[in-house]
């Protein structure tokens, strides 16, 4: 028998601003080929010393953790598990740039030390005095649901208590204008949304969300994860095979599923896949995030986030409907989110009401 994990707690700093109440019911559609997150103040959580030599996934996973802790009223978590597509690439590319300019001579170690991927978890952990299991997840566009995996095993063996779970990727200047050149994000100047993109590429941006997860339901609870699955590649026509796979073994049926999360981004190949899975869930409201989230490697935590929020508060933001005619539901109990980028790195998760 699967042992229950539960959202305790929620934080987060995306282009949506910081995580609350209103998070929904304030947000805007994204139109930019790219889009910082809006940073909060972090004085008074980060020394001023400090924050200069951060770089702004650093700060935004520091604050987003703080966030969910204080939420669940969690101190110090048993341990701390993050994932990310591209790390700390500001860092990386202030090391890769001074490489270049000093011919490869007097170079400062700061950038290269915290250039590596687990900068964000290590920081968060000497933040906390957090001694325990800490380990990043760098798998593409199912980092994060690598470390949910992760994170769900640890509770239900029994070892931990409280994990911080997260989800960090940050926006750096050189990195994204490879991308942007290769053809992945959309040319600077075209405004178009999820819903009206007509141009290759996407909308990208960046952001940070961590979940205070516990074994035990609190006062604070959002919601209940059930269970995930990854897939690295598969066809548009395997997409049903692997859904109904993963509903069976969760001993689920397509009616069970009050709403599907999809991770629609406006890429015309992409979201083939996810009008595939739609059409296999009649029964399910069809909802999206990612035009208010931006496209990056770990954004499907903002998706989790989206869950959460709609299972405790048991309303759908309008914002986030699929089609423009909105069912008349008063109550959502399970909740399915679908992830995955050109192709490869397909993941569900299911969560449930609790």
């Amino acid at each position: 028998m699967k042992k229950s994990v539960f959202i305790n707690g929620i934080g987060a700093v995306t282009t949506q601003g910081v995580w609350r109440t209103e998070f929904f019911s304030e947000a805007r559609v994204l139109d930019h080929a790219i889009t910082s997150a809006e940073q909060p103040s972090y004085k008074g959580l980060i020394s001023p010393g400090a924050i200069r030599r951060m770089s702004r996934g650093m700060k935004m996973g520091i604050y987003a953790a703080q966030q969910a802790l204080a939420e669940a009223a969690v101190t110090t978590p048993d341990a701390i598990i993050t994932g990310t597509g591209l790390g700390c690439s500001e860092d990386s590319d202030k090391f890769l740039h001074s490489l270049w300019e000093n011919d490869e001579q007097f170079l400062t170690p700061t950038s290269f030390i915290q250039s590596t991927h687990n900068t964000v978890a290590a920081q968060i952990a000497l933040q906390l005095c957090c001694k325990g299991y800490n380990v990043t997840h760098v798998n593409g566009a199912s980092s994060f649901e690598s470390a949910l995996l992760d994170t769900l095993l640890l509770l239900a063996s029994g070892e931990c208590k409280n994990v911080l779970l997260g989800g960090v990727d940050e926006v750096a200047e050189q990195t994204y204008a490879f991308l942007q050149a290769a053809g992945y994000i959309k040319e600077d100047g075209i405004q178009e949304t999820v819903k009206n993109s007509v141009s290759p590429g996407i909308n990208y941006a960046e952001g940070a969300h961590f979940f205070s997860m516990g074994a035990s339901k609190t006062a604070s609870s959002y919601a209940e994860i059930i269970d995930t699955t990854l897939q690295n590649e598969l066809e548009v026509s395997e997409t049903t095979s692997f859904l109904k796979d993963f509903l069976s073994t969760n001993d689920l049926r397509p009616d069970d599923l009050d709403a599907v999360i999809l991770g629609y981004n406006g890429d015309e190949q992409d979201d083939l896949f996810y009008s595939a899975i739609q059409q296999t869930l009649p029964s399910g409201t069809p909802l999206y995030y990612k035009h208010l989230s931006g496209q990056f490697d770990s954004c499907s935590a903002f998706g989790l986030a989206a869950a959460a929020f709609i299972l405790k508060y048991q309303t759908v933001p309008p914002i986030m409907y699929w089609n423009e005619k909105n069912p008349a539901k008063t109550t959502w109990k399970n909740i399915l989110i679908y992830n995955q980028y050109k192709g490869k790195d397909h993941s569900l998760v299911f969560v449930r009401a609790c």
